[in-house]
């Protein structure tokens, strides 16, 4: 096997375009236990989100977790299926053309979002192929993660790093690392939190919960646990929320070590417990709803709530597709690449802008 993809014909490729490639964790193809397997093996199989020697791990993996878990996962999928697939799949290539026409409508030109996942399809190596043949020769790659971690951010560059070790002519590539602190996303997130108290009330307490990773990560010097607390500590202070009417938890424990605590179900079944009326649990980790939010919170955890004693439980859906979130993101990208977007003189976007404004009322020239 050649060790070098083959290049587009030279003369082929067109002027050179800016690419930006936002990436998501994955997803199965379909909620059966025959997708779900496949999907599970290579994200398991990932040695960021496992630590464990592969010698001991894939005996573990192959002849106890791929035979249990994926018909359990499977049911989990089912019950938050949407008509077009995957909740996950769904809002990241919703948010991806939802970029395009924000950053287009910006005046930006000759640049391609597209997306991917890092687990399953389309996969990261497929859309940056994708994005070569349509003359992308400075891709900016967009992790959907706020917050750093090895297990996330750091594997979705590796995976971009072993695409790129195949072809003979690069591009310029750049990395969003994070941006838990950004003010603009900051803002979407307590914008989402507000309207929801505007439609609903404010509850007793307000619960921040991210993923889990193991507490070892932490020791060994990943970034996450201090970049989650920045983004509550953030949301909290746009929320004007005092100390006592808000929490950061971690969910989404695998296996029996120990991961981030507090852990968002122990907390909210003491909040049961404790006969607290209301509690609103919002996600600042995850952009766009998926089966950690659908089904582990707004499922799993409201029953746990509800069964301790709790009164009242809500859910905060994710920024998903809400403008203020897509002017973040756009924001953030644009911080990152601004010698990389071309722009049309001011007359030009003037004129252009009328143009697009006769053109959607028929007004003619």
């Amino acid at each position: 096997m050649a060790r070098y993809w083959p290049e587009p014909a030279r003369g082929e490729t067109g002027a050179p375009r800016t690419g930006v490639l936002l990436v998501n964790l994955g997803t199965p193809a379909a909620p059966t236990a025959a997708a779900v397997r496949p999907y599970l093996k290579e994200f398991l199989s990932d040695p960021r989100v496992v630590e464990i020697p592969k010698l001991a791990w894939w005996p573990i993996l192959n002849g106890i977790i791929l035979n249990i878990r994926p018909k359990k996962s499977a049911e989990k999928y089912a019950s938050i299926w949407m008509d077009d697939g995957s909740p996950l799949q769904v809002h990241t290539e919703r948010q991806a053309k939802l970029l395009a026409g924000c950053l287009g409508h910006d005046g930006a030109r000759d640049v391609q979002v597209d997306w991917a996942m890092r687990y399953g399809s389309p996969s990261i190596p497929r859309v940056l192929g994708r994005m070569k043949a349509d003359a992308c020769s400075r891709i900016l790659v967009v992790p959907l993660y706020p917050q750093y971690a090895a297990s996330t951010t750091a594997s979705v560059i590796d995976e971009v790093a072993a695409c790129l070790t195949h072809w003979r002519n690069l591009p310029e590539i750049r990395f969003i690392r994070d941006f838990h602190d950004h003010p603009a996303y900051i803002d979407a997130l307590a914008q989402s939190v507000r309207d929801h108290w505007i439609a609903a009330g404010e509850p007793d307490k307000l619960v921040m919960s991210f993923h889990g990773i193991p507490s070892r990560s932490v020791g060994l010097g990943d970034p996450y646990h201090d970049e989650c607390r920045t983004t509550a500590r953030l949301l909290a202070e746009r929320l004007h929320l005092p100390p006592e009417r808000w929490q950061l938890t971690f969910q989404s424990r695998f296996g029996k070590a120990e991961w981030l605590k507090p852990y968002t179900q122990a907390t909210l079944e003491a909040l049961g417990r404790s006969r607290t009326e209301r509690v609103d649990v919002v996600c600042p980790g995850f952009p766009a709803d998926c089966l950690e939010t659908l089904e582990e919170i707004a499922m799993e955890c409201r029953a746990a709530f509800i069964e301790a004693g709790g009164k009242t439980f809500r859910y905060i859906p994710c920024l998903n597709e809400r403008h203020d979130w897509i002017s973040a993101l756009a924001a953030i990208v644009r911080s990152r690449i601004p010698d990389w977007l071309e722009f049309p003189p001011a007359g030009v976007q003037k004129l252009e802008a009328v143009g697009q404004r006769g053109r959607a009322t028929g007004a003619g020239y």
